[in-house]
């Protein structure tokens, strides 16, 4: 069994955390981003970069952390007994990218790395991430695009892993009290070591590296088109369903309020300005009533292409 090399980990990280900062810097072409380095009380710390007020990106965080303690929160335990009495590391690269365009989609990535460790006892790990797309507006070559991203990032590791992690994507990226999907899917996985450590990390890069690949394109070719108010003022009632999301079910985001985590960093992932309506519903037949009969809604977007 090959060796857990967390110094690896963390190397990669920083890196991914570099690289997808400058493209969409340099996508943006009106801003960059500004960075936070901070420490944890419990152990750790990380280093959170923001872009606001650009040309593109209204607003959009790119989160590098590595906390560790002594013991995790009673809710971790809860769920996994086998990791009370362990020292714990969890490293990852967090982000949420909110542009002004209503026309151009929020996206969102995460990749991570989890171990518990006890002396005289093999460590207990796991990686987990993946990547999301959520439109205010359709356009299905986008959607298709983003899936092939997604597809070429999971082939190499077996021809039904990206069928297996879009569809825990429908499913975790799902608002339950709302009984609709929060966009347009991708990948999600977690809690995965069955492949031994240097394979599942080996996929935990190229899920990573995938997500600017699969962005950056469609803010190109979708920032420099007209919108209107009308279409202003639904993204801003979408958004609200971003932050329902984040603050209900999100994991990251619990574990990381749970755990002791920065505060500031963690919620990072909320966008500036949003809206909330009282039972508002699109008018039928119009361009917003097409997200979600069109677009919010498990398809295979592969077969279509």
């Amino acid at each position: 069994m090959s060796q857990v090399d967390i110094a690896a980990v963390k190397h990669y990280l920083l890196a991914l955390q570099d690289d997808i900062c400058t493209q969409l810097a340099a996508e943006d072409g009106g801003a960059t981003f500004v960075e936070d380095a901070w420490e944890r009380s419990g152990g750790g710390g990380g280093r959170t970069r923001v872009i606001s007020n650009g040309a593109v990106f209204e607003q959009g965080g790119v989160n590098f952390s590595h906390v560790f303690g002594d013991k995790l929160p009673p809710s971790a335990t809860a769920q996994r007994p086998e990791l009370a009495g362990r020292s714990f590391q969890a490293l990852g690269v967090s982000l949420v990218i909110h542009p002004h365009n209503p026309l151009v989609p929020t996206s969102h990535a995460n990749v991570r790395f989890f171990v518990a460790e006890k002396e005289g006892e093999e460590p207990v790990w796991w990686f987990g991430g993946g990547f999301d797309l959520t439109p205010y507006y359709g356009f299905e070559d986008d959607c298709i695009s983003w899936h092939r991203a997604a597809k070429v990032a999971c082939d190499p590791f077996g021809e039904d892993v990206y069928t297996r992690y879009k569809q825990w994507c429908d499913d975790y990226f799902f608002l339950k009290h709302r009984n609709e999907p929060r966009g347009i899917g991708g990948l999600f996985f977690d809690d995965l070591n069955a492949w031994g450590f240097d394979t599942t990390f080996a996929f935990m890069r190229s899920v990573g590296d995938a997500y600017i690949n699969a962005y950056r394109p469609i803010v190109s070719k979708r920032k420099g088109l007209l919108f209107t108010e009308t279409h202003r003022d639904f993204q801003l009632y979408r958004r609200g369903r971003y932050v329902e999301f984040n603050l209900v079910y999100d994991r990251g985001t619990l574990f990381g309020l749970q755990s002791g985590g920065r505060t500031e960093s963690i919620l990072m992932s909320l966008p500036p300005l949003v809206k909330w309506r009282y039972s508002w519903h699109p008018e039928p037949g119009s361009e917003e009533a097409r997200l979600y009969s069109d677009f919010l809604r498990p398809r295979n977007w592969l077969a279509e292409a």
